[in-house]
């Protein structure tokens, strides 16, 4: 049984159909069979031009756009991440580390900061990496608070478009991995001394995934939403004298 041919192959057989009746027309009505063809063979001289541009530029100034569109998508649901479970992480990690007030101090973002600013701070950071101490810090509060936002993550962690975001992926894993150890631990107030040092492991791991995507996340504020830069410089979970109201 022959196979039914498609509606895209009807209507190009139905296109070429179509010009091959208008050229019959015309060589039997004005009876000039070069012309025709003289012209037909200039129209396919710039055939190959035509391809190219639809090809190569039209299509990479609509990938270009879909590109930045997705970017928009992207950065709302990171921005959703932080506003109802990434700030108030960063905020209970902090007390862990043993380096709090130095970091502190250096993350104390404003809104006069540049991009310049933003590289230099990630730079540092990457090179002076946390102590994270699971004694120093409320690890029961730890849990509970991210044991309340399980079902949120799961949700972060199902939407497409963030699977074009390697980094932020990571997080996500690390902060659900943070998650599902702390919940098979009903006693994390009472940790033997190994068991203690492997969850500062993974600490550490949402700790610097952490900052590097907030800080990424400020930055693109910064240069694309200076309203909502600003409202994140004074929600700044980091700093202590932070205030939403301006003074």
């Amino acid at each position: 049984m022959m196979k039914k041919p498609s509606p895209q192959t009807i209507f190009a057989a139905g296109l070429v159909t179509v010009s091959a009746v208008i050229f019959a027309i015309q060589i039997r009505e004005f009876h000039h069979t070069q012309d025709t063809v003289f012209y037909l063979l200039q129209d396919l001289a710039f055939l190959p031009i035509q391809v190219l541009l639809v090809t190569f530029i039209l299509n990479r100034f609509l990938e270009q756009r879909e590109k930045t569109a997705l970017l928009q998508k992207m950065n709302m649901a990171i921005g959703i991440f932080f506003s109802e479970c990434g700030n108030p992480l960063l905020k209970a990690l902090a007390a862990f580390d043993a380096r709090s007030p130095e970091v502190r101090d250096l993350l104390r973002v404003s809104t006069q900061w540049t991009a310049k600013d933003f590289s230099r701070v990630l730079s540092m950071l990457k090179q002076h990496p946390p102590a994270l101490d699971c004694g120093r810090g409320d690890l029961p509060a730890l849990r509970a608070l991210l044991l309340e936002k399980r079902t949120f993550l799961l949700s972060l962690l199902e939407n497409p478009n963030l699977l074009e975001h390697d980094a932020f992926t990571d997080l996500l894993r690390a902060v659900f991995h943070l998650t599902e150890e702390l919940s098979l631990r009903p006693q994390v107030a009472e940790l033997t001394p190994h068991d203690a040092e492997h969850l500062a492991g993974d600490l550490k791991r949402v700790h610097s995934l952490l900052y590097t995507e907030w800080l990424a996340y400020l930055a693109h504020l910064k240069e694309n939403f200076p309203y909502l830069f600003s409202l994140a410089v004074r929600q700044n979970p980091l700093d202590p004298a932070a205030s939403v109201e301006i003074r």
